[in-house]
């Protein structure tokens, strides 16, 4: 048997990660990743580099792509929760412009994996919450993009009732929308 699930999100790519977890009156313990199993599962990736921040009720992070050195991700949480989110914006897939999200917590131990070719963002709906990812090639400053967070077109149903308010990174309130963005940028993943 194997210890996690790989779960479809009717996005192409985009799947949801159930590691199987093994509680007992200790704790617990879960393996977050396994090279075979997952590329049995299709997910035949290289991570190059880990990352971790910490962020309180509210912040809204992303959402964030590289042009040119796109990032698979596969994400979690380790303390709190956060609504997060992947827009696809592979430019000859049928869902470009579609977004999937879903709750991330210490107490659900879910993960999303986001291949590359996707914009990615959270918000933190707990008093604090510390989110750890891996991506596929490293971070490149000058190759960021994003799109803003409530584009309309894109239609986001970000769980605001959850947060007094929006925080924003002063980068992350100027992106523009993906409409005004796709010009820009184009991604053959």
């Amino acid at each position: 048997m194997g210890k996690f699930k790989f779960l479809e999100t009717g996005i192409k790519d985009l799947y949801v990660v159930e590691p199987t977890v093994f509680d007992d009156h200790r704790g617990f313990f879960m393996e977050t990743y396994h090279a075979q199993e997952f590329k049995e599962a299709g997910l035949d990736m290289v991570f190059a580099q880990d990352n971790q921040s910490r962020s309180s009720r509210g912040v809204l992070r992303g959402l964030h792509f590289q042009y040119n050195y796109p990032q698979g991700k596969l994400v979690r949480v380790i303390k709190g929760e956060v609504f997060d989110v992947a827009v696809d914006l592979r430019k000859d897939s049928e869902t470009f412009g579609k977004w999937y999200g879903l709750y991330l917590s210490e107490e659900n131990k879910k993960q999303f994996y986001v291949p590359e070719g996707f914009a990615h963002g959270f918000l933190v709906t707990s008093d604090v919450a510390e989110f750890v990812y891996k991506c596929t090639d490293y971070y490149h400053p000058k190759d960021e993009g994003g799109i803003i967070w409530n584009d309309p077109n894109v239609g986001i149903e970000w769980p605001l009732d959850k947060v007094a308010s929006i925080l924003l990174s002063a980068k992350d309130e100027k992106w523009k929308t993906l409409k005004e963005t796709e010009a820009n940028f184009y991604i053959n993943k």
